[in-house]
């Protein structure tokens, strides 16, 4: 169908059309005419025929009050009949795969005329890769399913599987062996830890909470124990169907008895007389991906201690959804597990050995969560800029009143630091070995985690006082903010407490202070 030719106005001859009946505005030199539309405003028709808009340039009023994907929409598109002779359009959608020019919209390695030790050019056509399918594929099915509360697409999920990203979140390792990563922008044995931290971020960027948790990222943390502790067999059968995105797994420990504390825990693991089986009872709760996962990492009390045990979806399996302050898209679950029945040879790691098995696995889980944290808080920080230069106060954008360049100022910095600390500990990651990591880096991660989510709460407060009403409204300028201040305690409490990781933190510095160290 061919395009409408647009006419070219004077403003003068805009000024004319003022009237009910005879209505038209400007927006951005562009020329609308809401006649027909004013009585579906849904803000009213009597704001459309104030004086200050009739027939006049209503940019600013507009931006005030709305999105910009509200005007392009087509039902509004539709309702442009010119521009404005001599003059262009300077507001634009965000661009596909681009970088936003908003100052600290991007961490520093990403922003222009800044330099970073840590990336190389192989990260930077990752990252532009990555950024290019997120806006594409993921975003739009995010928006779709924060709201109605469904799983993930599953052409979202055999997208991702095709590029191997499924297997680039469980990070480095042999699991990658003979993948083509990423369409082979990267190799196998070349991806590192900041190839993963660019993944996670980037996916952070969809700014919804439940859908990116809804995004396998129960198998981030629920397939790290079967790559580590579970026998060849096992590996064979289970990594290539959780990978292919065909059957997803979650990690299956909290419960509503014991949570950080997991000696605390309550489910069972008994052998049958035979030895050749585990019994398993008991209960789960706040399970990632529960609802439709179907491979569960469970942690169990046994004869010997705590024992990690794989166990698939079937008899005595039933999983319930529960409400959380998030989308339903996450699948968080009870978990009821009634005389289940699993070979022996699903144990992962020596029985008695969970705890070793979990810690392995927790460094790894927090940091992910750290990368996610770093750059949703960056989102905020973004909007907050945006809105602040947009919006007029007593006659003024409303950054010219000191108590907000305030908040900008301690939102800038906690995000910047918080970042920086990552970029260090992921370097270390890099040059460590997997041994190395849990033994030096579990306090450093656990005390980075508590800061980042405590600055995360900060900033969702802060960002809300910046963005008044609007900041408690789910739809329309503040949905992120509303959204992100909903959401944000999550990071607080999934993969460990503040409190208790930054008391690993100081605990492991403590062990560490030499015993000739004196005032």
């Amino acid at each position: 169908m061919a395009s409408k030719e647009l006419k070219v106005f004077t403003r003068e001859e805009v000024a004319k059309h003022n009237k009910d009946g005879d209505l038209w505005i400007i927006i951005d030199s562009k020329v609308y005419d809401i006649s027909r539309f004013k009585n579906m405003h849904p803000g009213g028709a009597s704001v459309l025929l104030d004086e200050e808009i009739a027939g006049q340039d209503a940019t600013e009023a507009f931006y005030g009050l709305h999105r910009h994907e509200v005007i392009m929409k087509p039902q509004y598109v539709r309702l442009q009949i010119g521009v404005i002779g001599g003059e262009k359009s300077v507001i634009q959608s965000r661009v596909v795969g681009e970088l936003s020019k908003v100052p600290f919209a991007e961490p520093t390695w990403l922003s222009e005329g800044y330099h970073s030790p840590y990336y190389t050019e192989n990260h930077r056509t990752f990252q532009k890769a990555v950024r290019k399918f997120m806006d594409e594929v993921v975003a739009p099915d995010a928006a779709l399913h924060e709201e109605d509360g469904k799983p993930p697409s599953k052409s979202v999920i055999e997208a991702m599987a095709k590029l191997n990203l499924h297997a680039m979140r469980m990070g480095p390792g042999k699991h990658l062996k003979g993948l083509e990563l990423m369409g082979g922008i990267v190799k196998p044995e070349e991806f590192d830890y900041f190839h993963e931290l660019i993944i996670t971020q980037e996916f952070a960027r969809a700014g919804r909470r439940g859908y990116g948790d809804g995004l396998m990222a129960g198998s981030v943390i629920g397939l790290p124990p079967v790559l580590n502790f579970g026998s060849p067999e096992i590996k064979a059968k289970v990594i290539p169907e959780v990978l292919s995105g065909q059957k997803p797994i979650c990690l299956a420990i909290s419960e509503a008895f014991a949570g950080s504390d997991v000696a605390g825990l309550k489910t069972t693991a008994t052998k049958t007389e035979d030895g050749k089986h585990w019994i398993i009872n008991g209960t789960k709760k706040w399970i990632t991906n529960g609802t439709f996962a179907h491979y569960f990492t469970v942690g169990c009390r046994t004869e010997d201690g705590f024992t990690v045990i794989l166990v698939e979806r079937g008899e005595g399996v039933e999983t319930k959804a529960i409400k959380t302050s998030y989308s339903p898209t996450a699948g968080t679950a009870f978990v009821t597990f009634d005389n289940v029945k699993v070979p022996v040879e699903n144990t992962l790691g020596p029985e008695g050995g969970g705890i070793f098995v979990m810690l392995s696995n927790f460094n790894h889980e927090r940091w992910v969560m750290i990368c996610s944290s770093a750059r949703s808080q960056r989102l905020i920080v973004e909007e907050c800029l945006k809105w602040t230069n947009q919006r007029k106060a007593f006659g003024k954008p409303l950054h010219s009143q000191a108590v907000i360049r305030s908040k900008l100022a301690a939102m800038i910095s906690r995000v910047e630091s918080t970042q920086n600390w990552l970029e260090n500990l992921t370097h270390q990651m890099n040059n460590m070995s997997y041994k190395e990591q849990a033994s030096k880096l579990a306090g450093p991660i656990g005390l980075l985690k508590m800061h980042a989510t405590r600055s995360a709460q900060l900033t969702a407060t802060d960002a809300v006082q910046i963005f008044g009403g609007r900041g408690i409204t789910r739809t329309g300028m503040g949905e992120f903010i509303e959204h992100y201040h909903r959401t944000v305690p999550f990071d607080a409490i999934l993969g460990g407490a503040e409190d208790v990781l930054g008391d690993l933190g100081v605990r492991q510095a403590i062990r560490g202070i030499p015993k000739n160290a004196k005032l």
